[in-house]
């Protein structure tokens, strides 16, 4: 269905089949939309990768960031943790099943993104 407004002898507006909190776009965005979030599953596409090597290929984001985020897509199912068996302890991480199914449309933002011009981008 298409959501719409309609309006009624009185000039009221009722909207009609309007999106169920969260509809399908904003259940996406608040699963894959989070700061870091995109770039954290792109590299991690080929193989795993720890902890500290994952934070130096995401250059600007935090440490802490970086594993508040693999915290939240661990949760959702989208990266799987490892703990290896090292002197000192290190983690690496791996994109799972479900997280390979966001590659693609990541692949395409990436592309669109790459496709604007200079001035078309925005800071956050």
């Amino acid at each position: 269905m298409r959501a719409r407004v309609e309006q009624d002898e009185k000039g009221r507006r009722t909207a009609h089949d309007m999106c169920v909190e969260p509809c399908a776009i904003e259940r996406g965005m608040r699963i894959i939309g989070g700061k870091w979030t995109g770039s954290i599953l792109w590299h991690l596409k080929d193989e795993p990768v720890r902890f500290n090597d994952l934070a130096r290929m995401i250059g600007g984001a935090s440490k802490k960031m970086i594993a508040e985020r693999l915290r939240q897509l661990e949760s959702q199912g989208l990266v799987r943790r490892q703990v290896l068996d090292t002197a000192p302890v290190s983690v690496q991480y791996q994109i799972t099943e479900l997280g390979r199914t966001a590659l693609g449309f990541l692949n395409e933002l990436r592309r669109w993104s790459e496709s604007l011009p200079q001035n078309a981008a925005v800071k956050a």
